[in-house]
């Protein structure tokens, strides 16, 4: 990677405000400045990952409450909110970041959340990629550690060198997640694209009694 695009993956976007006093705060709770840059991106990953519980079900499509700055402070987040926090934690820290998307197909998801999308299929589920020792590498902070324990999969872990990609199979050896489409990766959300594509795949969503129009939220309980 060149300096030039070093350079773009290290500024604040409008999501990825990673020049915001609360990212700023959040990172050096969790990082030290004498750690080295994989230290710091493996301590930020398990910051994010377990530090917001995983919660599909309520999706807030206002800019304004997609900026990581925003979304720092709540307690629970879906993986594209959690993929957004991380790529601002990481630029934060002086590691050039980006975000990226795809559709995966969860085999053994919750009744629950498949009577909320009304399919076993994640469209747009996000995560981060980091710089490091001159190579790209994934790392997917979506389910925390206590909710994979509840689904009975071992949590991803992550070392800064390896990608940390979904878990293909749960403990008992049976199909988890697989991938069935590749977005790419960006240097920030692109906002319009997700939008379109979960009305795409989900038109019940935004038809439904679950989204208020005026509050662009999807509430589902």
């Amino acid at each position: 990677m060149n300096k030039t695009e070093n350079k773009k993956y290290l500024e604040p976007t409008f999501f990825i405000n990673s020049d915001s006093a609360e990212i700023h705060d959040f990172v050096y709770k969790n990082i030290s400045t004498k750690d080295d840059d994989i230290t710091k991106a493996v301590k930020l990953y398990y910051a994010v990952r377990d530090g917001f519980f995983y919660n599909p079900y309520y999706l807030d499509f206002k800019k304004e409450a997609m900026q990581a700055s925003y979304l720092i402070n709540k307690k629970t987040a879906y993986c594209i909110e959690k993929a957004i926090i991380l790529a601002a934690t990481y630029r934060n820290a002086g590691l050039p970041a980006r975000i990226g998307f795809a559709n995966v197909r969860n085999h053994i998801g919750t009744e629950k959340l498949e009577t909320f999308l009304g399919s076993n299929l994640l469209v747009f589920h996000g995560y981060a990629e980091v710089f490091l020792d001159g190579k790209w590498v994934k790392s997917t902070p979506a389910f925390n550690k206590e909710l994979c324990e509840m689904l009975n999969v071992e949590p991803l872990e992550f070392d800064g060198k390896n990608d940390s990609v979904f878990q293909e199979y749960n403990k008992l050896g049976g199909k988890f997640m697989v991938y069935e489409h590749y977005y790419g990766e960006f240097d920030d959300l692109p906002y319009d694209l997700m939008v379109s594509e979960l009305k795409k795949h989900y038109p019940h969503l935004f038809e439904s009694e679950h989204f208020d129009k005026e509050k662009l939220v999807v509430s589902f309980k």
